[in-house]
């Protein structure tokens, strides 16, 4: 699918035709899209291709008279009653007249700046339009990283009430969240310090100041990835730690109502066999009481002594 945009009273609106200036957006081209953009607006193919590559990490290159840029950018999907985060590559082509964008599928990023929630942007500024989409990208990246901080929080809280699975394994989605964002976050950080020496993007004095406004908010967000994915990884081991503590209290407890249901059984196994005409072969085999008696003494003796050693 391609879409136009060009920006009427600094709003990105939506336009039929693609005009000088104007911004282009490719989600998920059919081939004869593809074939669009290479033949009528002679973009490399290598570039699509890349663009819309999920394993493609972000990075920045020029040839010719286009500067491709790529870089990484959070969203959120809903599985199973739980959201999981990821991160997919948008590719951004600067061309002498347009700035095109493409990505395998929409981004919460990229639709913003479509549905003109994004003020004061001007489409034919093309280095500002494609930084100032990063630096959304990047409080899209904080904004994330603040929800998974949030949801893992209430998920450590329902784990100290009950230890279930359901929520271990949303702990462990979590962690691998924070792992993609991470990798992310690095190669976005490595491709806006190569843009930051201004050798494959003219850079005005005011595009320098945004680019290292968004580095800021880049580093930002990998420092806070780091701590929250020490600090979930803490927990995760910690809970590990009380689950097996939990395990070994339960089989100690087990195995100490085993050793005391066991007395009984020993005590009238031997007088089950001395009862009647062979009375005579045990002490008070004759009756009932006395075993009994036996019993309830040594399962009390026994269980003393267990838990004096702490077995229950």
């Amino acid at each position: 699918m391609i879409n136009y945009f060009t920006s009427i009273d600094n709003c990105v609106s939506k336009i039929d035709a693609p005009e000088k200036g104007c911004w282009i957006n490719v989600v998920d081209p059919e081939p004869e899209e593809i074939a669009l953009l290479r033949d009528e607006f002679h973009i490399d193919k290598e570039y699509i291709k890349s663009s819309l590559d999920d394993e493609e990490s972000a990075r920045i290159e020029k040839e010719d008279d286009q500067t491709f840029i790529i870089f990484d950018v959070p969203y959120a999907e809903r599985e199973d009653d739980d959201i999981m985060y990821y991160t997919m590559p948008v590719g951004v082509v600067i061309l002498h007249d347009y700035v095109v964008t493409i990505s395998g599928k929409d981004n919460p990023v990229v639709q913003e700046f479509a549905q003109g929630v994004v003020k004061n942007v001007k489409t034919s500024f093309k280095t500002e339009f494609v930084l100032k989409m990063m630096f959304r990208m990047a409080t899209r990246f904080l904004q994330y990283l603040k929800q998974i901080d949030k949801h893992s929080y209430n998920l450590e809280i329902r784990l100290r009430q009950s230890m279930k699975n359901k929520e271990l394994v949303q702990l462990l989605g979590l962690e691998k969240s924070l792992v993609y964002f991470q990798t992310s976050l690095k190669s976005n950080n490595a491709m806006l310090e190569k843009t930051l020496r201004g050798k494959h993007l003219k850079l005005y004095e005011e595009d320098v100041e945004l680019l290292e406004d968004v580095l800021i908010e880049m580093k930002q967000a990998l420092e806070m990835t780091d701590i929250y994915t020490s600090v979930l990884s803490g927990t995760m081991d910690a809970f590990a730690s009380v689950i097996s503590n939990n395990l070994n209290i339960s089989m100690k407890f087990l195995a100490a109502l085993t050793i005391i249901i066991s007395i009984p059984t020993i005590v009238f196994s031997f007088y089950g066999m001395n009862i009647g005409e062979q009375a005579g072969a045990l002490p008070f085999g004759g009756t009932i009481w006395i075993p009994l008696a036996l019993t309830v003494v040594l399962t009390g003796v026994v269980t003393w002594i267990l838990y004096k050693k702490k077995m229950f």
